[in-house]
């Protein structure tokens, strides 16, 4: 049962119950022999017989490991580093399991669509869509689940930070959305959500752009 007292269906072949869109962190095995952890949005079907699926924007390692693999591990966590790690700077593991995975599923991976966001395809941002198809998972962790206020912020600033600098989105507008999403991580936020944000300010020096606006 949702929180909202709707019936919550787990997609076939999927760990975990999908609706909306759900935040998950994807690895993708490189030409390298290593796993690049990205993060991925999985939209649920409104059909039952429709497959999940996944965009991705610009031409990312995760698009091309997509491209010349097939495949990827789709992984669900709740730990907020692991969003920020995985959506603004480049990590590569020697397996495909991350050690903070409460559920895997490994899927193969199908282009549907394809694009240009904002733009001419010299200055826009290019998306694929992909159909997602479950091969192989597995439930590491069942526990009671809170979730804090700080989390949920920690998650959409990564969206908002991905977005700096994209032609399609307005830079001043997303600074103003990360200082409101900095001060809900420090009001409701606990250690973690506190330490995702650092990391996402050192990476992206948003607030040091936000300030030299004058």
């Amino acid at each position: 049962m949702g929180d909202d007292g709707h019936e919550t269906e787990t997609a076939e072949g999927w760990p975990v119950s999908l609706r909306g869109v759900t935040e998950s962190v994807v690895t993708t095995l490189g030409p390298n022999e290593l796993w690049n952890a990205a993060a991925l949005g999985l939209h649920a079907p409104d059909d039952a017989d429709a497959p999940v699926t996944a965009t991705t924007w610009g031409r990312t390692r995760t698009r091309r490991n997509f491209e010349r693999r097939g495949s990827g591990v789709v992984q669900f966590v709740t730990d907020p580093r692991e969003f920020v790690d995985a959506a603004l700077t480049i990590r590569e593991e020697e397996g495909p399991i991350l050690p903070s995975a409460d559920a895997w599923v490994e899927v193969e991976v199908e282009r549907l669509d394809a694009g240009v966001e904002g733009g001419a395809s010299d200055d826009g941002t290019e998306w694929v869509e992909w159909a997602l198809h479950p091969v192989e998972s597995a439930v590491l962790a069942e526990r009671p689940l809170t979730i804090n206020r700080g989390f949920y912020a920690v998650v959409d600033a990564t969206v908002a930070a991905s977005r700096l600098d994209v032609p399609a989105y307005d830079t001043d507008e997303l600074l103003d959305r990360l200082a409101y999403f900095a001060e809900t991580v420090g009001k409701c936020g606990g250690p973690e959500e506190r330490e995702a944000f650092e990391t996402l300010g050192e990476v992206t020096g948003w607030r040091e752009r936000r300030e030299s606006r004058g």
